[in-house]
């Protein structure tokens, strides 16, 4: 195969796959603009309608929007920010220093993440409920601030990216532990971070079970929960409930926009030192 043709070939599967990615957003934009009656209309119409101000109306007619959306901004960013600190501390102190039963400490956590989710919702819930979080924001956020993927993630960079003569250099230095974590690690840090970052923000934002089990207060409700008060139970407008769901995706291709790079670095970086 000649290298005119290999390229061919290679830009060939690119666009296949940025078609099959694009896709579905471009879809979900159409549904939007369009009447439940369009949208189950066979052969399905793949243009633009005419009907997204209708849509929008209804779906800000029919819910909280944005006092969903303001929940859930607030949750995802204190999250956010509370698994990046306590993600990189934890997977700093794994990386870099030894101390008694820290291999099983670290195999204890990798285990953690092979237990799906949903087990932990009866025993998660009994807790909230002992201590009175049931129906607030503290039931979302606290059981969310470390979890085993970020400590992993970061420990696997941390080995590869700080170097032990760095380390030794801020002791010299005069560096406590934490002055360490903070002067040395944390700005060598910055491309897992950014990537973690971005990979909890969306997992907060489109996370609809959990909030589900523990909120029973609509003022509470975040927004993938009360955008299912869209489906109707005898009739669902699919025109209204596909605008809902562009509107709550908005900020998430705003947020990859802006952060792209850091978010393509950390998954780079992650595959060459994986």
């Amino acid at each position: 195969m000649s290298s005119l043709q290999s390229k061919i070939l290679l830009h060939t599967g690119l666009l296949i796959g940025v078609f099959l990615s694009v896709f579905p957003f471009y879809w979900l934009a159409v549904m939007s603009t369009s009447s439940s009656s369009e949208i189950l209309a066979f052969p399905p119409n793949l243009f633009f309608g005419d009907q997204l101000i209708i849509n929008v109306q209804n779906v800000f007619a029919s819910i909280n929007f944005f006092q969903a959306t303001g929940n859930t901004i607030f949750v995802a960013v204190i999250t956010t920010v509370g698994t990046l600190f306590f993600c990189s501390l934890a997977g700093f102190t794994f990386a870099k220093f030894q101390f008694p039963g820290k291999t099983f400490l670290f195999v204890s956590l990798l285990a953690t993440m092979m237990i799906p989710s949903q087990l932990s919702f009866v025993p998660q819930f009994l807790i909230m409920a002992s201590i009175g979080w049931v129906n607030t924001f503290q039931a979302l956020i606290v059981p969310g601030l470390a979890g085993a993927f970020g400590i992993f993630w970061i420990k696997q960079y941390c080995e590869e990216s700080v170097p032990d003569e760095l380390m030794d250099a801020g002791r010299l230095d005069g560096c406590g532990q934490f002055r360490l974590y903070y002067h040395v690690a944390l700005p060598i840090l910055r491309p897992a971070m950014a990537f973690l970052g971005i990979f909890t923000f969306v997992g907060i934002w489109n996370d609809y079970l959990w909030p589900l089990v523990v909120l029973n207060d609509s003022s509470k409700f975040t927004l993938q929960v009360m955008l299912a008060q869209l489906n109707g139970i005898y009739n669902t407008d699919y025109g209204m409930v596909m605008a809902g769901t562009l509107l709550a995706t908005i900020p998430l291709i705003a947020l990859f926009a802006i952060f792209s790079r850091q978010f393509i670095s950390g998954i780079a970086d992650g595959a060459i030192k994986g």
